[in-house]
């Protein structure tokens, strides 16, 4: 993994962590949906943005949004080295099998370009 990847994972994970300590379940959805596609081809760390978006779930009380996080934690455990849909931002609002697409930033991101 290109060292600028790896801190923008590591920023994005921390931010929404930041956030749901914080009881901001909305912002760090935003964080995790940046983690999430920039994670996706890694499974420890695909997983784990879904059980921080189950974990934001929770703190809305939203039972869709967690329930929907749970075959999604297993799938990414299971299959993020075979197969993902690209640019996917892991929400219960999408299907969890359809590509969306990725802003320039973090394509360049997942290159390795520098910006």
């Amino acid at each position: 993994m290109n060292t600028a990847l790896s801190i923008a994972i590591d920023e994005a994970f921390f931010q929404a962590r930041k956030a749901l300590n914080e009881e901001a379940p909305t912002e760090a959805f935003s964080w995790l949906e940046r983690a999430h596609i920039l994670s996706q081809r890694m499974p420890i760390l695909h997983a784990q943005s879904h059980w921080l978006m189950l974990r934001a779930g929770w703190q809305l009380r939203d039972l869709r949004k967690v329930l929907s996080q749970v075959p999604r934690i297993m799938a990414a455990l299971l299959f993020s080295k075979i197969w993902v849909p690209l640019g996917n931002s892991g929400r219960a609002r999408v299907s969890a099998f359809a590509p969306m697409p990725i802003s320039p930033e973090l394509q360049r991101l997942l290159h390795g370009e520098m910006q």
